[in-house]
């Protein structure tokens, strides 16, 4: 099955039908540029380093929240995800009913999740964020590019793994990088920004979180999510801390 978006090259289109009022979904989209003050340059900060085991499911017990991050910067994530013990809960990173997504993906790893408008794009585990877009740049036809996502949040978990969302109608107040965010907490707005070809979802990719800004590449995506999602779906815990360390052992965080 073809997908509407690769954060790169639009490949084709696939029918997707909803169940949610037609009018509801339009309201809930809104204008990209929500917010007249954002800025279309991705924010980015150093967070401090943190660790997790892989979980089998069931689900796990939720960890304690750790202290918000410090004002000044911290030493910068290693490239790949520590394996110190630690219980990480995870949710999916929509909180809708009426949700779909592909198992596969066009041109590298990562997973488009269908859902109306407006629904809630949340959290996959407690972390803090590292960058946010927050203006819709993106032209019809440039090179693939970090812009490709439109409005967008990536988040470093607990767990040492960076979790990208893309194509948000909305960025919520006060999701900015540095803050610190729990498992299921809302962030932004499922949309159609950036090169969605007008069809509302998340991109959605895992990833090692690279020490620096402009890694859009590794950002978009580098493990295959689906089986991930199918478990934390039913409520299970499955962890990507092994297949995500694997990737960067293998790949030095070249994408």
């Amino acid at each position: 099955m073809d997908d509407f978006c690769q954060d790169g090259a639009v490949v084709s289109l696939r029918t997707f039908s909803v169940l949610t009022v037609a009018v509801f979904s339009l309201a809930a989209c809104g204008s990209p540029s929500d917010d007249s003050s954002s800025s279309a340059t991705p924010q980015f900060v150093d967070p401090p380093s943190t660790a997790a085991t892989e979980s089998a499911d069931p689900p796990a017990a939720a960890g304690k929240a750790s202290a918000p991050p410090s004002t000044s910067p911290s030493p910068s994530p290693s490239k790949s995800p520590s394996k110190t013990a630690t219980t990480v809960k995870y949710t999916f990173p929509v909180k809708a009913s009426n949700v779909d997504y592909h198992p596969t993906h066009s041109k590298y790893p990562a997973t488009d999740i269908f859902a109306d408008c407006g629904e809630p794009a949340v959290a996959t585990t407690s972390g803090v964020v590292l960058e946010v877009s927050l203006k819709d740049e993106y032209v019809k036809g440039q090179p693939d590019g970090p812009l490709n996502g439109g409005l967008s949040v990536s988040i470093l978990g607990d767990d040492g793994v960076r979790y990208y969302g893309s194509h948000l109608s909305k960025v919520l107040s006060g999701i900015k990088a540095g803050v610190r965010v729990t498992a299921g907490q809302q962030v932004g707005k499922v949309g159609h920004t950036g090169n969605a070809n007008g069809v509302c979802h998340l991109h959605y990719g895992i990833s090692p979180a690279c020490a620096k800004t402009g890694d859009w590449k590794v950002r978009r995506g580098v493990i295959w999510p689906a089986t991930f999602l199918d478990s934390w779906r039913k409520g299970g815990n499955k962890s990507p801390v092994a297949k995500v360390n694997s990737w960067a052992k293998a790949n030095n965080c070249k994408a």
